[in-house]
């Protein structure tokens, strides 16, 4: 593990040395069994069976050389936990392994996952594309952020349409963004179909697979390169800490694409390998992000929360499950309610994304949709006042039952032309469905809804 000249050269093979001992493999198990073990490793001090919480900011070196060796790169330990932290690295792990990623890197925020992934493949002079119908808050960045930073995006209004994506896939396009289930419209994507059209081009695909979790669908199994959560939302699922998580697919050809990215595949200093070249396909882009965009600009995850998202992670599926079942049978029932203009909610037979909902999903597309209510901006005032049970908040993901009003919250600063074109009505309401009693909820958007009628 040591070094053999000043200038960097490693003296070992560069290999991934982090992963859990085989003993603790995983792979092979169930979803389930996975989401409770995969990513452990003996707490060698006492024996904790719950991973412990590493309140440290650094960590001791035990020698001369193995100081070297981290801050060369050379071994992948411990070094700072605005780089690596051993709790985290537990959570990274897990949802890598539940992703079918080849690794993982958590961040403090989901807004963080995407702008580190992103700054981590553009810069300055580079393009973006990405569908229209995303999370506000991505969109915000894209538009304003990037915008600052010389990042030019455009967006893809009809994903099914392939001549759109050919007409503006440029030269400089360096990634293509999608969500699988696109928050507020449930809107969903065929995964598949836009990798296909991202890789006859070299472009990486990262896909937001937050609505949808790994127990929904895994966007690695269809092509994506990337994958983007806000783990604040369903991975944790309690609402009580922030985190995001960046997955890296372990397939995207970096040396094949005729798009440049150099600092993942170029030498940096003589006689040093690049990124690349030290860990392989597999392994690259998330030793390069890791070490540059999100080491540089720091959006570091503090322990305590990781350990809140490791819990969360440990009831995935059971929570999904209750998820996905309440919000079929309140969409099927807002469907037919009489003061109801319209549910958006892919699952339901009238929607117009019903088959691609049923084929990827079964019909399960996730437990955050919308739906209008007559009167516009006035209806649904009356609506979001006369809740009791479902909490007015922004979060989703939350084991509580959630409503919002978009246009005057989460689209409030986009023009009223932008709005009316993503579907994006006064009169319409976002739900996050969680695990309260199913009646009690229908009981709840009923008195509301009567109040509705009452005043319109």
């Amino acid at each position: 593990m040591s070094l053999a000249a000043a200038d960097g050269t490693a003296s070992r093979e560069d290999e991934h040395t982090d992963a859990v001992p085989a003993r603790y493999d995983w792979r092979g198990f169930g979803f389930e069994t996975r989401q409770v073990h995969a990513g452990e490793a003996p707490e060698p001090g006492h024996g904790a069976r719950i991973t412990p919480i590493h309140l440290a900011n650094a960590f001791r070196f035990d020698d001369f050389q193995q100081t070297w060796d981290r801050f060369a790169g050379v071994d992948d330990g411990q070094l700072y936990s605005r780089h690596l932290n051993p709790t985290n690295q537990v959570a990274e792990r897990r949802v890598a392994d539940l992703e079918g990623g080849t690794g993982a890197i958590a961040v403090g925020s989901g807004a963080a996952a995407i702008s580190s992934a992103l700054l981590g493949l553009l810069e300055a002079g580079d393009h973006l594309l990405s569908t229209a119908s995303i999370y506000s808050g991505t969109q915000i960045f894209f538009d304003r952020a990037l915008g600052r930073l010389g990042i030019e995006v455009d967006y893809v209004w009809d994903w099914r349409d392939r001549d759109e994506w050919e007409r503006l896939i440029r030269p400089s396009t360096k990634a293509i963004f999608i969500e699988t289930i696109p928050n507020p419209k449930n809107d969903i994507t065929d995964v598949a179909a836009i990798a296909e059209i991202a890789h006859a081009h070299g472009i990486p695909l990262v896909v937001d697979n937050t609505v949808a979790t790994p127990y929904l669908f895994r966007p690695i199994e269809h092509g994506a390169d990337i994958v983007v959560h806000s783990s604040t939302k369903f991975l944790t699922g309690h609402g009580a800490g922030l985190s995001g998580l960046i997955v890296d697919g372990g397939r995207f050809d970096w040396e094949g694409t005729a798009r440049r990215y150099p600092l993942l595949t170029d030498r940096q200093k003589p006689g040093v390998p690049s990124f690349l070249e030290r860990f392989g396909t597999a392994h690259a882009f998330e030793r390069y992000l890791r070490l540059t965009a999100v080491n540089d600009f720091g959006p570091a995850l503090s322990p305590f929360t990781g350990f809140l998202l490791q819990q969360g992670l440990e009831t995935l599926s059971l929570r999904m499950d209750r998820h996905v079942d309440s919000a079929r049978a309140l969409a099927g029932w807002l469907d037919a309610h009489p003061v109801v203009r319209g549910v958006d909610y892919a699952g339901l037979p009238s929607s117009p994304d019903h088959a691609l909902a049923e084929r990827l999903y079964g019909g399960r597309s996730g437990s955050v949709f919308a739906f209008t209510v007559p009167g516009g901006l006035e209806g649904a005032r009356t609506l979001i006042d006369n809740l009791q049970v479902f909490s007015r908040m922004t979060n989703i993901g939350d084991t509580r039952s959630l409503a919002i009003h978009p246009a005057t919250t989460t689209h409030l600063s986009f023009a009223p032309e932008r709005r009316e074109r993503l579907g994006i009505a006064q009169g319409l309401i976002r739900l996050s469905v969680g695990l309260e009693t199913l009646d009690d909820l229908i009981a709840d958007l009923d008195a509301a809804l009567a109040a509705v009628a009452a005043r319109v």
